[in-house]
C-alpha cells in the first residue's frame, strides 16, 4: 500500500471510528439503532428493487411475520341484542413466520486497486460504495435463487446462494404443496413460450399465472409480473417477426412492450433470466436483526489485501405467501424461432 494510500485508508478508518464510536474497527463492532438504519438503507440504494420492497428489522430470531397484507372485504351486519360484535383482524398474518440464520457477507479490496482509488476526493465513499454494492448484489441473488439452509455453505457448487436462504422462488415451491407454482407443462415436464409451446406467447403465460392467485387477489392495483429477460426477448422477437425488423418499427415495439396479462412488467435486479412471478413489491421482504449487524476491517498485509467483514441475521419472506405465483424457471424452455425449444 502507498504512502499516500495508508494516508487516506487510516482517514476512512478514523471516520468510521467516530461513526460508529468505537476505538478499533479491526474487531467486530455494532451501531446504534439510528446509525444501524442509515447504513440499511445505504444498502438499499444500491438497487433500485430493494428501495421496493420491506427490508424490515425484527428484534427476534424466529418469530410472526410483522407486515402482512389486507386479505379483502371486512364490512359485515351484526345484531347486537343476540351477539357481541366481533372486529376482523384485516392485517393477515399467515402462519409460515420467519426464521433468521447468520449471514456473512465478506469482502475485499487488493492494495493495488486501493492505490488507484487513494487518488480520487471521494476515496472513503467508493470504499464503502463498493462493499454495499456488493451486499446488494447477494441480497438479491439469494432471493430468488436461494433453495435452502446448510451450516456451511458451499459457493462453489452454489454460486448463486442456493445453500444460504430459501429465497422467494422457494417460499412458492413448498407453499400450499406448490399450487400456485407451476413446475411442468405438457411436453416431458418442460414448460415452452412460443411456436406450437404451452404457451404461444407471454401475455397467455402471464395471465395463467395471474389466474393461480386466490380471486380476491387477481384484481389488485398493485400487482406485478416479475419477468425474466429471456422470456421478454423471444416475445420482442416474436413481434419483431410478425410485425417488420425495420430500425423504427423495432424501436416502436420495444416502447410499447411494457405490460404482459393486463399487468406492469418489471425485470428486477438480478432476476433468472428464464422466471416469472406475479405478486405485488410490498409482498417481498428481508428482515434482518436488529443490534446485530456487525462488522469489521483488517488491513491483510500477508495477502496485500484489505478485508471487510459484515456479519447479520437475516431471512427472506413472502409477507402473504397466497398474494404470490411463479414458475419453475428450471424447467423453461424457449422456443428458438425455427426449430427447437431451448
Amino acid at each position: 500500500m502507498h504512502e499516500h494510500t495508508r494516508l487516506v485508508f487510516n482517514q476512512l478508518l478514523g471516520a468510521l471510528a467516530k461513526t460508529y464510536g468505537v476505538s478499533d474497527t479491526s474487531k467486530l463492532f455494532a451501531a446504534t439503532p439510528t446509525v444501524e438504519q442509515k447504513l440499511v438503507d445505504k444498502i438499499e440504494e444500491s438497487s433500485d428493487f430493494l428501495k421496493k420492497i420491506n427490508v424490515t428489522p425484527v428484534r427476534d430470531m424466529k418469530g410472526e411475520k410483522v407486515i402482512g397484507g389486507v386479505p379483502g372485504h371486512i364490512g359485515k351486519r351484526t345484531d347486537t341484542t343476540a351477539n357481541d360484535r366481533v372486529p376482523t383482524d384485516a392485517l393477515q398474518l399467515d402462519s409460515a413466520g420467519y426464521e433468521l440464520f447468520k449471514t456473512e457477507y465478506d469482502v475485499l479490496l487488493r492494495y493495488t486497486t486501493i492505490d488507484s482509488w487513494s487518488k480520487f476526493p471521494d476515496f472513503k465513499d467508493r470504499f464503502l460504495r463498493y462493499v454495499r454494492e456488493a451486499i446488494a448484489a447477494s441480497r438479491l441473488t439469494t432471493g430468488w435463487y436461494g433453495e435452502s439452509v446448510q451450516s456451511v455453505t458451499d459457493i462453489g457448487a452454489n454460486p448463486n446462494g442456493e445453500d444460504l436462504h430459501k429465497g422467494w422462488f422457494q417460499i412458492l415451491r413448498e407453499h400450499n404443496a406448490g399450487a400456485q407454482f407451476l413446475t411442468e407443462g405438457s411436453v416431458g415436464g418442460q414448460i415452452r413460450l412460443g411456436g406450437a409451446g404451452d404457451y404461444a406467447n407471454l401475455d397467455d403465460m402471464v395471465n395463467d399465472i395471474k389466474r393461480m392467485l386466490p380471486v380476491q387477489y387477481r384484481n389488485r392495483k398493485d400487482l406485478v409480473a416479475y419477468v425474466g429477460s429471456d422470456l421478454l426477448g423471444e416475445d420482442k422477437a416474436a413481434l419483431y417477426k410478425s410485425q417488420g425488423d425495420t430500425p423504427t418499427e423495432k424501436e416502436r415495439i420495444s416502447a410499447a412492450v411494457k405490460e404482459y396479462g393486463g399487468l406492469p412488467a418489471e425485470t428486477p435486479d438480478r432476476f433468472p433470466e428464464r422466471g416469472l412471478m406475479v405478486t405485488t413489491p410490498r409482498n417481498f421482504s428481508i428482515y434482518y436483526q436488529t443490534g446485530h449487524v456487525r462488522q469489521k476491517i483488517e488491513d491483510n498485509a500477508k495477502r496485500e489485501q484489505v478485508e471487510h467483514y459484515n456479519t447479520l441475521n437475516e431471512a427472506y419472506v413472502l409477507e402473504v405467501e397466497d398474494m404470490a405465483a411463479g414458475v419453475e424457471f428450471k424447467n423453461v424452455r424457449v422456443w428458438n424461432g425455427t426449430d427447437a425449444f431451448e
